[in-house]
């Protein structure tokens, strides 16, 4: 008997072995070709495509289409699993390689059409960027065919890769919109929600103007006394708590200063873009050298798979880099009874079959019903304007005033742009898809009032050059003055805590390195957060002998979102369990509409921290006799269950709440989840949180800098770019996880490339 077991085990052992072997075979063959000749019917003159040690693509070109062609190679060598994610994420196609599970997403992303807008979009754009587009994708497959074997997600989800088409790319550019201005579309009918169920006063409360404020022309919007308005008892009794999302930061931080204030006279940049963080990271390392016309140029930075353009960097006379701006980019129309709708077929691709999704659509936009009546949206997204290729022209550029110049229609996402140049000078701009309608509303509008100016784009973009201090940031609050508040609206910006942390950092010296640069991006020090402290410590303090260990945690808390310090965790997760249990009675009835306060709930902090000042009776929670019992048991409540959710236990040790494993950095790949057997293979090392919202070094435990770059155009040997992760999606190439460790550990790479490791010749086949 035991001898049949032994050999039962034995041969389990040598299957799981041989099973092992196999996975990592097939891995190992699918491996690129980083090096040899290869010869192309698209480029026309010779082009090289090289690597350094971090895997940067490094392109020589005698062309701009040439250029193209080896990035797309590159691209499609190293991330073509993570571009057909994205292309698909916008399509609304990863059912077909997810299965029926991602039908709701998939059904979500429909409602916008984008794979039907995105062929007609490419259909109408200029033939240059067509060409540019078609010899990119031409690149990206012959990538995959010289591929002798696909890589592990289509092993692994039993699918195929499919070619990559131009208009593909415009799908990934809408990726990036539906990450930057996604969750800003529903705005308006969440406070549609609010102002038909509680009020406009309720409205006007929730959303009153915050005193963080940090406009580049220092205008302040009014801080109106508004005043708290009652809270029927119906909305009390009704209420549940559920924990609201706090959003992370999207959008980034970026700023300079000009060559007065730097040691040689040249500009400087910093941008660190805030988005999700998996594997592989989603922007690429790239350099291109080329000559165009007889001019040459070379372009250092960070591209989009899926793109052909260096998305932020500097060609040694200009650096750009960019954040999300946040001006008003959705309007949703409330449509009469004369306005005509139809209903459009989406066939959505399963592994097996097909399912048919209906669109209503109207003249104005795709169509949602709520409450019997009929709301069509209208989004930059959708406009003809939307994307193209102009972003490319900033390689060419020379100066500051150059840079503005050609960047006046770009298609992008709307983004605050900042530019430094060689000379010294610095800029400013609002960059992108922006409408020309000239009422933004934060609640739908009735269709007779719709602006046919939302098809054109506008040209009066704001602007601030060379300003007199010598400085520009930007980090997703309000940058544009008071007056032109009211002229491009508010599309969700951000708390201007940050914003003014950045500011105050950068007056802090007359003088500027790169260092100094770094240390601002890596600035954890809680400001915002300070009065929440002494809050907390009052509650606490009101029975000293209970909370003894709380109190010497939260005075001793360090004032920073360090790795060590409990205080910060027990004060950062009080005010949120406090936003969670005052704002439970709207937060119930949005959810009824699917809806939710996620989308506005940075805009909370003037509401709540009138409430906890004021502690208005309609306010309190029926649960509490009192608003300090009320205090007093939210917190208990909350570190009750974050101690469960870190130990397991409602009791215990405070030091098992230390920031750093709280807020622990996990840079996971999006399969490791469903095969945790994968996770040591695909996953990056977990590292301490370091850093949080509202302060310059943003970082959640998914979601901080994508990437880190400081850069002095004309001295870009002594510049920085550092991103959480490497530039091959393949989990045995070398550079899977090159540059991980200069990111957690917050020490810096190098931006320009290093010594060359690899190189293919792409020759063409006709002279």
């Amino acid at each position: 008997m035991f001898k049949k077991i032994r050999v039962v085990l034995v041969a389990l052992i040598l299957l799981g072995l041989l099973a092992t072997a196999l996975f990592y075979g097939a891995l190992t063959i699918s491996l690129p070709t980083l090096s040899g000749n290869t010869v192309s019917s698209v480029i026309s003159k010779p082009t090289l495509l090289r690597r350094d040690e971090l895997g940067t693509a490094i392109v020589h070109a005698e062309n701009r289409l040439d250029a193209s062609y080896a990035l797309g190679y590159a691209h499609g060598q190293d991330r073509f699993f993570q571009m057909d994610l994205l292309r698909r994420n916008a399509a609304g196609e990863l059912a077909e390689l997810f299965g029926a599970a991602a039908l709701p997403l998939d059904e979500k992303v429909r409602f916008h059409q984008l794979r039907k807008r995105s062929q007609k979009m490419f259909a109408a754009f200029p033939e240059q960027q067509k060409e540019m587009l078609s010899v990119y994708a031409k690149g990206v497959n012959d990538a995959l065919a010289h591929a002798s074997f696909p890589t592990f997600e289509y092993l692994l989800t039993q699918s195929k890769r499919k070619p990559w088409k131009p208009e593909d790319s415009l799908l990934v550019v809408y990726s990036m919109y539906l990450d930057l201005q996604g969750p800003s579309i529903e705005r308006d009918l969440v406070y549609h929600a609010i102002q038909q169920t509680f009020g406009a006063n309720t409205l006007a409360f929730l959303t009153q103007a915050s005193e963080f404020q940090a406009a580049l022309d220092g205008s302040r919007l009014p801080l109106k006394k508004v005043s708290i308005p009652e809270l029927d008892s119906t909305f009390l009794k009704t209420a549940m708590v559920t924990s609201i999302e706090k959003n992370a930061e999207v959008g980034s931080n970026n700023w300079a200063v000009s060559g007065a204030l730097t040691r040689n006279g040249k500009a400087m940049l910093s941008d660190d873009m805030h988005l999700m963080l998996s594997t592989p990271v989603i922007w690429y390392r790239a350099q291109l050298n080329i000559i165009n016309n007889e001019k040459q140029t070379q372009v250092t930075g960070v591209s989009l798979p899926g793109v052909p353009a260096i998305v932020v960097g500097s060609n040694n006379k200009v650096a750009w880099g960019f954040t999300n701006s946040y001006v008003d980019t959705a309007d949703w129309i409330k449509l009469s009874d004369k306005d005509k709708t139809a209903l459009d077929a989406e066939s959505i691709p399963l592994p097996d079959g097909e399912k048919t999704f209906y669109v209503e659509v109207s003249h104005f936009g795709p169509v949602r019903r709520i409450d019997n009546e009929k709301y069509a949206l209208t989004w930059v997204g959708y406009q003809d304007y939307a994307i193209n290729l102009n972003l490319m022209n900033l390689e060419w550029a020379d100066s500051v005033s150059e840079a503005l110049a050609t960047s006046k229609n770009i298609g992008i996402p709307a983004q605050n742009m900042v530019v430094a140049d060689s000379s010294g000078d610095i800029a400013w701009q609002i960059t992108g898809a922006v409408p020309d309608r000239r009422k933004p509303s934060d609640v739908p509008v009735s269709s007779s009032r719709f602006d046919d100016a939302w098809l054109q784009q506008a040209r009066d973009l704001p602007s601030r050059v060379n300003p007199k201090d010598q400085r520009i940031w930007t980090a997703n609050s309000r940058a544009v003055s008071a007056s032109q508040h009211r002229r491009f609206g508010d599309g969700g910006y951000a708390l201007g805590a940050r914003s003014e942390q950045i500011k105050a950092r950068l007056f802090e010296k007359d003088v500027f390195d790169i260092d100094d640069f770094y240390q601002i991006q890596l600035d954890n020090e809680a400001l915002f957060l300070t009065r929440w402290k002494g809050f907390l410590l009052g509650v606490l303090k009101t029975d000293p002998d209970l909370f003894s260990e709380d109190i010497k945690e939260i005075e001793g808390w360090q004032g920073c979102a360090c790795a060590d310090s409990v205080g910060y965790s027990l004060v950062k997760r009080y005010r949120d369990a406090l936003i969670d249990r005052i704002f439970a009675p709207i937060e119930s009835q949005l959810a009824a509409q699917n809806l939710s306060l996620a989308l506005i709930e940075r805009q909370l902090e003037p509401a709540l921290w009138q409430l906890v000042k004021t502690q208005a009776d309609s306010w309190k929670p029926l649960s509490a006799a009192n608003w300090n019992v009320f205090f007093t048991t939210a917190y208990i409540d909350m570190r009750a269950q974050l101690m469960v959710d870190m130990t397991g236990h409602e009791t215990g040790s405070l030091k098992a709440l230390r920031w750093g494993d709280v807020n622990r950095l996990q840079v996971q790949h999006p399969f490791s989840q469903q095969i945790p057997v994968l996770s040591n293979l695909l996953n990056m090392p977990d590292v301490e949180g370091f850093g949080d919202r509202f302060m310059p070094a943003v970082q959640g435990k998914h979601f901080g800098a994508s990437q880190r770059l400081i850069v002095q155009p004309g001295d870009e040997v002594n510049g920085v770019l550092t991103l959480p992760g490497g530039q091959s999606g393949h989990p045995l190439s070398p550079f899977y996880r090159s540059g991980f460790g200069e990111y957690a550990s917050q020490d810096s790479t190098p931006f320009l490339p290093g010594s060359v490791l690899h190189q293919i010749e792409f020759i063409p086949t006709s002279p």
